[in-house]
């Protein structure tokens, strides 16, 4: 049965005789920021509630020092690197299985990071776990295999979407489904700042993974010198997620710095260089919806191992890669994937975004459109009123 948002209870629920214990698993940096925000408001409904589990330092530091930080370990990217870290990987499925055992949580939620999540569903389910399965973030398996949705209808209890089409696909399945909306809208509301876009000012985003900045920043580079010698008065911010990737963005940049122009890194400010900047250079990810909903025109890049673009594009099952893109269903933001990331034709694109008033505008019309279909706030709410309802169900 699939359910909207507005379907959920608005008053307090009543307490348990026993006080809840909750196991969360996070993989990823994105993970635990969901996490994390889902465990304020779980805590905001229920200040009894015990939280435990593994995910980030945000999550950790809402649960307590029990909690595990496992992300910069768990966050790799691509098949090839999870096939490096197998054994680690397989090490920390095992812990994770006795950690949950020795709890006997009555639910265990778990945020996205696929590979490994539904892999601890399916065998949690097959173990007869007492408490409640629930998701949160649904696996994109719409894009790459539908056919594992009547699998995941026998391990979950629940599945909380932040897309509207999601639940429509989960529906058809049996597995009970409700569309809390999008996180991030809440999220970025709080971010917004008063500010004018500087019409020469160009921003970067090569995402929040080292392995991904890795891979992205030569091209980075190779697309700012480009602009460069095209418009010497153009300048450029790159935001970097964390220091230590601002440690690895700087030292990228110093040995071409002279051939660059003015280049600027910003750390933990996506936001405000988003809202200041007059284009955007995005890698694929939950910053493509961040650009789209500071109405930043942009251009998506991706590149990632060759072996794992080979085994992506033999599962991918979508015709787009960035989300706007698959909300709007055509291509409103240019993706310069793999082979076609080249520096030079992302430039010409920038070029384009900065000179053509009515194509910025065209995309900012479907960037509206799109992020109205992810609800108006409010999600990490009605997620956490659907947990505890759950839970209350045992």
């Amino acid at each position: 049965m699939s359910l909207r948002r507005d379907a959920l209870p608005r008053v307090p629920f009543p307490r348990p005789a026993a006080m809840s214990r909750i196991y969360f698993v996070a993989g990823e940096a994105s993970g635990d920021n969901h996490g994390a925000a889902l465990m304020k408001a779980l805590r905001e409904l229920r200040p009894d509630i015990q939280l435990l589990g593994r995910g980030g330092s945000q999550m950790k530091q809402i649960a307590g020092p029990d909690f595990k930080d496992w992300s910069d370990e768990a966050g790799v990217v691509g098949l090839w690197e999870v096939v490096k870290h197998y054994p680690y990987f397989r090490r920390e499925f095992q812990k994770a299985l006795a950690e949950i055992a020795e709890a006997k949580p009555d639910a265990v939620v778990l945020i996205d990071y696929p590979g490994f999540n539904l892999r601890l569903a399916r065998t949690l389910r097959g173990r007869s776990l007492r408490g409640k399965i629930i998701y949160y973030i649904s696996p994109q398996v719409w894009a790459w295999n539908r056919g594992r949705i009547p699998r995941m209808a026998l391990w979950l209890d629940l599945m909380l979407c932040i897309f509207p089409f999601e639940a429509e696909l989960y529906e058809k399945s049996g597995l009970r489904t409700i569309f809390v909306g999008h996180p991030m809208i809440e999220n970025l509301k709080a971010k917004r700042i008063d500010a004018e876009r500087d019409p020469k000012l160009v921003g970067l985003f090569p995402g929040s993974r080292a392995r991904e900045v890795r891979k992205l920043m030569p091209i980075l580079l190779g697309v700012i010198r480009a602009l460069h010698e095209k418009r010497p008065d153009l300048h450029f911010e790159i935001a970097a997620a964390s220091p230590a990737l601002a440690t690895v963005i700087r030292r990228d940049l110093a040995p071409s710095a002279d051939s660059l122009g003015k280049v600027t890194v910003s750390v933990g400010q996506a936001a405000a260089t988003m809202q200041r900047s007059a284009v955007g250079v995005v890698a694929s990810g939950t910053a493509t919806l961040e650009a789209a909903f500071f109405r930043l025109p942009f251009v998506l890049v991706y590149k990632v191992a060759v072996l794992t673009y080979l085994a992506g594009r033999m599962l991918i099952r979508v015709k787009h890669l960035g989300m706007p893109n698959v909300l709007a269903d055509r291509e409103i933001v240019p993706e310069f994937i793999q082979g076609k990331a080249q520096p030079s034709a992302i430039a010409a694109e920038v070029m384009t975004l900065l000179d053509d008033r009515a194509r910025r505008e065209r995309m900012l019309a479907v960037f509206e459109a799109v992020i109205t279909k992810l609800g108006k706030g409010g999600a990490n709410e009605v997620a956490a009123r659907a947990i505890l309802e759950a839970v209350s169900e045992r």
